[in-house]
């Protein structure tokens, strides 16, 4: 029974799973300001290519 409270006490593998929740939301964080970066270049250089264009 000791050894259950101590494997219930031990909080060794719980930095190691902060951690990744920790990258999993700046992974989420980069992508959505990819996605949001990648709108705005394609809408640039769309009007750059129709100024030119003319």
């Amino acid at each position: 029974m000791q050894k259950i409270f101590a494997f219930a006490k031990d909080e060794s593998g719980a930095t190691a799973i902060e951690y990744g929740l920790i990258a999993a939301v700046v992974g989420v964080g980069i992508i959505t300001g990819l996605t949001s970066l990648k709108t705005e270049l394609n809408t640039l250089f769309a009007s750059i290519v129709t100024t030119l264009g003319n």
